[in-house]
């Protein structure tokens, strides 16, 4: 590797975002008219050395808030770090946030130029590239309408018909892939192949553990800003689930190397607070008559280590508990779960279960455990849970939680639709 030659260098890379109380904290501190801080830190990226090499494909992995967009968008000049080294040698295309270096405004062809003339080319080398660029989109007539008025699978196909068929010499791509239907998916990342064969360079940040194995030479893997490890994208995934369960263990230090397990906010990243495991929403939507209260809730794996991320195909379970406020004839504790645009993908409760048909009394506790193998595809899904029952023929809500928890589910096999039937496929000669 030391005779190849960098496309990126990273070193000791930090990002402190000021957190304030209030916003009257803030004012007092920028004007200085405060004596001591009033602000905390909070490190989105500490000390992060990484090396990319011209021609490999790099992944990053992490759970949410580890980092891993900051350090994309710092590498393409997004955002500024706040201490440490970065270079890039060659020209970057980047594909992050949905929009980003779109003027809503325009149309898809003056978006094309838009975005062509900021990577650096001239409006000759994008009206060369833009017949490329169309029939890679796909987009038909729309190319001609105002992109606000596009639907957001539209929208990343043109995004990304531009961002690789501008031909960089380096990719830089965040997650934007999974917007688009599996079909366009399967031609970005034939794309990515192509690109692999001419020697570029692509960095990208998934999900999709199965692209990140398939198609990374290399994947390094962050946890709340720290970079836990790099290397082959098995052992990397592998380490990836022992964080995902609190039991990764940073390796021992060498001879002469500083302790990062020594420093407090490294163990911090490590580690994972109890309401951060249970993955509690403070936007939950909550409402009933009162006469029972779900108290608590949360995820276990199949080990019963509290998580909010499962993988595909294992065994989890979601827990619930009930103080019973008044006697109530014969309650139902429910869950469901849906996907982040709001749809219901799937739920069950006590009565379809026929697992608890009884009445109850005033100053009773319950628990109630949902298990279940977890068969929906990798992605993020929030989950609900209500008390609700029968008096005579009337209908009751005595608790409901709508969207009080996060899960995500780690996959790295995804099919089409919401869940896997788990199909057993052959090939046969007839």
């Amino acid at each position: 590797m030391e005779n190849r030659e960098l496309a990126i260098h990273v070193e000791g890379l930090n990002k402190i975002y000021k957190l304030y109380n209030r916003n009257r904290d803030r004012l007092l501190e920028s004007l200085g008219l405060t004596k001591k801080p009033r602000s905390t830190q909070h490190y989105a990226l500490r000390d992060v050395d990484l090396d990319i090499y011209r021609g490999e494909t790099v992944g990053i992995i992490g759970t949410n808030g580890s980092g891993k967009s900051t350090i994309l968008k710092i590498i393409t000049g997004v955002l500024h770090e706040s201490s440490g080294t970065v270079q890039v040698n060659g020209r970057i295309s980047a594909l992050l946030e949905l929009g980003a270096g779109f003027n809503m405004e325009y149309n898809g062809i003056e978006n094309i130029y838009l975005n062509g003339t900021m990577i650096g080319f001239s409006e000759k080398e994008i009206d060369e590239k833009l017949q490329d660029i169309l029939e890679f989109a796909d987009i038909g007539d729309y190319v001609y309408q105002p992109v606000k008025t596009y639907s957001s699978g539209m929208f990343v196909r043109l995004a990304f018909a531009v961002a690789i068929n501008i031909d960089p010499e380096i990719l830089i791509v965040d997650e934007a892939l999974s917007v688009g239907d599996v079909f366009f998916q399967a031609k970005c990342y034939r794309k990515f192949e192509e690109f692999k064969k001419k020697g570029k360079t692509i960095l990208f940040v998934s999900h999709d553990l199965s692209a990140i194995s398939k198609y990374c030479d290399r994947a390094v893997l962050l946890n709340r800003g720290v970079k836990l490890g790099e290397g082959t994208p098995k052992e990397m995934i592998d380490a990836y689930k022992q964080v995902l369960v609190g039991q990764y263990e940073l390796p021992q230090p060498a001879e002469g190397v500083p302790d990062l397990t020594a420093d407090p906010e490294v163990r911090k990243a490590l580690g994972r607070r109890e309401s951060e495991q249970k993955g509690g929403n403070p936007e939950t939507l909550e409402y009933g008559t009162g006469q029972a209260q779900i108290a608590d809730f949360f995820v276990t794996d199949a080990k019963g280590v509290l998580t909010t991320a499962i993988l595909k195909g294992d065994e989890f379970s979601v827990h619930m508990r009930v103080k019973i406020l008044e006697d109530l004839p014969a309650p139902i504790f429910a869950l469901s779960i849906k996907n982040v645009k709001g749809v219901e993908i799937t739920g069950t409760n006590t009565m379809f279960e026929k697992s608890f048909l009884d009445g109850v009394r005033a100053g009773q506790d319950k628990e109630i455990v949902f298990t279940q193998k977890m068969r929906l595809q990798g992605g993020e899904y929030l989950i609900s849970l209500g008390v609700t029952g029968y008096e005579g023929d009337t209908f009751v809500v005595y608790h409901r939680l709508y969207d009080v928890m996060s899960l995500t589910v780690v996959s790295d096999k995804d099919t089409v639709g919401y869940f896997d039937m788990e199909s057993q496929v052959e090939v046969k000669d007839i």
